[in-house]
C-alpha cells in the first residue's frame, strides 16, 4: 500500500511539474505573440513605406497649450500624411524646467515636486483618443514608450502610481512588455521596427532619473527581436530601433554590454530618440562604428579605409548605424518623418511651432550625404549591391492638403564657388490608385553626378498646390556614389551626443578627487619636510605663478582647522551618505545616497538593492564637486593667503621689516597699487563676493533636492 502511495505522489508532482512548464511555455509564446506584429502595407507605392515619430510632449497641468496645440495639429497631420505607423518616444507628461544648474525637472508649479498627476495622465490619453478618431488611423499603430517622466517616483511597474500602465496607448493595447516589435512588408521587402523601454525598473525622482538603464534581459530581448528575420526570410530586411534615451545617456548592463553593442551586431539602419529635445542644438545626431567607449569628437568616427573588393568572400561590411536624437514637442513643437525607400533611409524634421502645414515634401532618393549616408552606402554603389533602377529617378513623397499641380526637382553645382542650376526637371506622380501616399519621380542620368566630393552637388525639391501655395525643400547635399560629407557639432552637441557618460563618470569623479586631494596634500607634505620659499615674500621677489600657487595653497595649509575640516569633508563624501529623501511617489521610508547611487530595497523583498540610479547621481555628485567643493578649497586658500599678505604689507609700511623687500626702486614702483590693495583690501572683498556665490549655490541646490525628495519643505 505503501508503494502505491508513494507512485501516486511521484506521479502527481511530475504532472504539476509538466503542467507548470507547459504553462509557462504557452505565456512565453503569448507574450512573444503580443510583442511581435507583421503589418502588410496595403497599397503603393511598393518598396516604400513611412512613419511618423513624436517625442518629449510634457502635457502639463500648468502648460495646457502643450495638449491644444498636439490636438490642432497632429490629427490633421496625421490624417494628411497617413503613416504605417506612430512612434512616441517617451516623456508624455510633465513639466520642464531649467534650473541655474540646468538639470533639475519637475512636475509641479514650481518644477520641484517629481511626482506622477493622474490628471495629467488623464489629458494625455483623453488627447490621444481625439487624435487617433480625426486622424482616421488604426489605434493599433500607435507605440508610446516611457520616457524618464514618465517613470519619476514610480517605485514598480503595476503598481498604483504606474499611470504609463494604466493610461497609455501600449498599456491600454496591452503591450506590458519592455520590447515590441513590429514588421512592415510591401515590395518584397520587410521594414523591422523594435520599440525599447530602457526606464529604471525602479523609477527614482529625478535629478537622479536622468539615464537608460537597459538590463542583460533586457539586451537578450531586443537581440532575439532583432534577428527574428535573419533565418526565416530571404527578403532583404531594413531594421530601426526606437527608444527614448540616446546612447549617450544609456548606462551600461551589470555585464558591461550595452545598446550599442546589439545595434551594431545587427546593423542597424537608424535608432530613433528623444529625450534632449532642441536645448543643445539641432544636430543631435550621431553615426556609430566599433570603438569610441568615452567619446567621439564629431558626428562622422573617423572612416574605415578599405579597398574595392565585390567578391562574395568578400570581408563582412562594417558594422555601423546612425543615432537620430529629434526635437521635442514641448517647446519647439517638432514632429519627425522617416521614409524607407528601397533601404534607402531618410528623414525629415516639421516645426508646427507656426501652425500647420499645407504641403510637406520628403525627398527619399538621394540621401542627404551628410546625415543619411552610411559607410557601406560606396560598397553598395561600387558593387551593384542594390538594384541598379534604385538610382535611376529622384524620388520625393509629396502631402498636401489641396491638390498639388506642379512638383519640380533642381540641382545645383557648388563647384564654382557659388550654387549654379545643372539640373531642372518636373516631377511626375506615381500612378496607382490604391497607394498610400503621393510619390513623384524624375527620371536624371545620375552617373552624371558621380564626383569626389560629397558636397558638391545639392538638392531641391519644390511643390505648388491648386491654390497657388509653394513650398520649398531644404538644400540639401547629396553623393551619388555614397560618400559622406562632414558635418561638425557644436560643443554644447558634442557634450551631450559625442560623450559616453555612463563610462566618463568614475574617470571624471576619481580624477577630481585626485585633483582635490592634491592641493590639499602636497602643499602641507611641502610645508612639513621641505624648507621652500613658500611664502608672501619669494612671491613677491620672484613674481611666478607658481610661486603664487604655492604660496597661497602653502597658506591654507598653516590654518590647520581649516585644512582638517576640509579633508574630513572629503573622506565624508566618500564614505559616507550625502543625503536621504523619499524617492518614491508614495513617500514611504527615507533612502540615502552616496556617490555610488541610491540604496533601495526591492519590492517585495527583504534584501536590499545597493546603488541604483548611477551614473545618474552624476548631475549632483559631479556638480557638487566641481562647482562648490573645489572653488571653496581655492576660495579658502585665496583668503588665507590674502591675510598673510596683508599682515606683511601693514608691518612693511609701518617700518617693521622693510628691510625684507630688497631694493628700494621695486618697492617704490609697487607702492601706489599695494597702498589701494591694503588699504581698501578689494581683494578680500572680492573673495567674500565669491564665497557668497558659492554658499547661494550650494544652499539652492541643496533646497532643491530637499524638496524634491520631501514635500513638506
Amino acid at each position: 500500500m505503501g508503494v502505491v502511495i508513494l507512485m501516486l505522489f511521484c506521479l502527481t508532482i511530475h504532472f504539476a511539474a509538466f503542467s507548470e512548464q507547459i504553462h509557462a511555455r504557452i505565456e512565453r509564446d503569448s507574450n512573444t505573440h503580443l510583442r511581435r506584429r507583421v503589418i502588410d502595407a496595403k497599397g503603393g507605392p511598393e518598396s516604400l513605406i513611412w512613419v511618423v515619430q513624436l517625442s518629449d510632449l510634457h502635457f502639463s497641468a500648468h502648460h495646457p497649450d502643450r495638449a491644444l496645440d498636439f490636438r490642432a495639429l497632429v490629427g490633421p497631420a496625421l490624417s494628411m500624411i497617413n503613416p504605417s505607423l506612430v512612434l512616441i518616444t517617451g516623456d508624455l507628461t510633465g513639466a520642464v524646467s531649467l534650473s541655474f544648474t540646468g538639470l533639475l525637472d519637475g512636475k509641479s508649479k514650481d518644477l520641484l515636486i517629481m511626482k506622477q498627476d493622474e490628471e495629467e495622465w488623464k489629458e494625455y490619453q483623453k488627447v490621444m483618443e481625439d487624435v487617433v478618431k480625426w486622424s482616421g488611423l488604426d489605434k493599433n499603430i500607435f507605440y508610446d514608450l516611457r520616457g524618464n517622466h514618465d517613470n519619476f517616483g514610480v517605485p514598480v511597474v503595476g503598481g498604483s502610481f504606474d499611470f504609463f500602465s494604466k493610461y497609455s496607448i501600449n498599456g491600454q493595447l496591452g503591450r506590458s512588455g519592455k520590447v515590441n516589435s513590429i514588421t512592415l512588408q510591401t515590395g518584397g521587402r520587410k521594414h523591422l521596427f523594435v520599440g525599447i523601454d530602457s526606464t529604471m525598473s525602479i523609477g527614482l525622482r529625478g535629478p537622479t532619473n536622468l539615464f537608460g538603464h537597459p538590463t542583460d534581459q533586457l539586451l537578450t530581448e531586443i537581440d532575439s527581436e532583432l534577428s527574428q528575420w535573419n533565418s526565416q526570410s530571404v527578403e532583404p530586411v531594413t531594421k530601426i530601433s526606437f527608444g527614448h534615451f540616446p546612447l549617450s545617456f544609456s548606462a551600461l548592463s551589470s555585464s558591461e554590454k550595452s545598446l550599442k553593442d546589439i545595434f551594431l551586431k545587427h546593423s542597424l539602419s537608424a535608432y530613433l530618440c528623444g529625450h534632449l529635445h532642441t536645448r543643445f542644438g539641432k544636430n543631435l545626431k550621431r553615426h556609430h562604428q566599433l570603438g569610441h567607449h568615452f567619446f567621439q569628437p564629431n558626428i562622422h568616427p573617423t572612416p574605415l579605409e578599405s579597398a574595392k573588393n565585390c567578391s562574395s568572400m568578400a570581408v563582412p561590411p562594417v558594422e555601423e548605424f546612425w543615432e537620430w536624437e529629434m526635437g521635442d514637442w514641448r517647446k519647439s513643437r517638432a514632429m519627425r518623418m522617416v521614409a524607407i525607400d528601397s533601404g534607402f533611409v531618410s528623414f525629415l524634421d516639421i516645426d508646427f511651432k507656426s501652425g500647420a502645414k499645407k504641403i510637406i515634401i520628403l525627398p527619399t532618393f538621394p540621401l542627404d550625404s551628410r546625415l543619411m549616408s552610411t559607410s557601406s552606402s560606396l560598397h553598395n554603389y561600387e558593387c551593384h549591391s542594390i538594384d541598379p533602377s534604385s538610382y535611376e529617378t529622384v524620388r520625393a513623397l509629396v502631402f498636401s492638403v489641396s491638390p498639388i499641380i506642379s512638383v519640380v526637382v533642381r540641382i545645383y553645382d557648388s563647384e564654382p564657388g557659388n550654387l549654379n542650376m545643372v539640373m531642372e526637371a518636373p516631377m511626375s506622380k506615381h500612378d496607382d490608385n490604391s497607394s498610400r501616399g503621393d510619390l513623384y519621380t524624375a527620371l536624371w542620368n545620375f552617373k552624371a553626378f558621380e564626383d569626389p566630393s560629397p558636397v558638391r552637388y545639392w538638392l531641391q525639391i519644390e511643390a505648388i498646390d491648386i491654390m497657388g501655395r509653394s513650398s520649398l525643400t531644404e538644400l540639401r547635399p547629396f553623393s551619388i556614389n555614397g560618400l559622406r560629407g562632414k558635418l561638425s557639432w557644436t560643443w554644447t552637441e558634442f557634450i551631450v551626443m559625442g560623450c559616453q557618460w555612463a563610462s566618463l563618470y568614475y574617470p571624471i569623479l576619481w580624477t577630481c578627487l585626485f585633483f582635490i586631494f592634491s592641493i590639499l596634500i602636497v602643499p602641507k607634505v611641502l610645508l612639513t619636510f621641505t624648507k621652500g620659499p613658500y611664502s608672501y615674500k619669494s612671491f613677491c621677489a620672484n613674481k611666478g605663478f607658481i610661486s603664487g600657487i604655492a604660496w597661497i595653497l602653502v597658506e591654507l595649509c598653516r590654518l590647520s582647522v581649516v585644512w582638517f575640516g576640509m579633508l574630513g569633508y572629503l573622506f565624508y563624501l566618500i564614505l559616507f551618505p550625502w543625503f536621504s529623501g523619499q524617492v518614491f511617489t508614495d513617500g514611504g521610508e527615507r533612502k540615502y545616497m552616496t556617490y555610488k547611487g541610491w540604496v533601495v530595497k526591492i519590492f517585495g523583498e527583504s534584501k536590499k538593492l545597493e546603488f541604483i540610479g548611477s551614473p545618474d547621481i552624476m548631475v549632483v555628485v559631479l556638480s557638487h564637486l566641481c562647482f562648490v567643493v573645489l572653488p571653496s578649497i581655492l576660495v579658502a586658500a585665496a583668503l588665507a593667503a590674502e591675510k598673510g599678505g596683508y599682515r606683511v604689507e601693514f608691518l612693511s609700511r609701518s617700518g617693521k621689516k622693510e628691510d625684507d623687500y630688497g631694493s628700494e626702486n621695486n618697492h617704490r614702483s609697487n607702492r601706489g597699487m599695494t597702498k589701494f590693495c591694503v588699504d581698501k583690501r578689494w581683494i578680500r572683498k572680492i573673495l567674500l563676493v565669491v564665497c557668497l556665490v558659492i554658499c547661494w549655490k550650494h544652499l539652492k541646490v541643496r533646497f532643491q533636492l530637499l524638496k524634491i525628495h520631501s514635500f513638506s519643505i
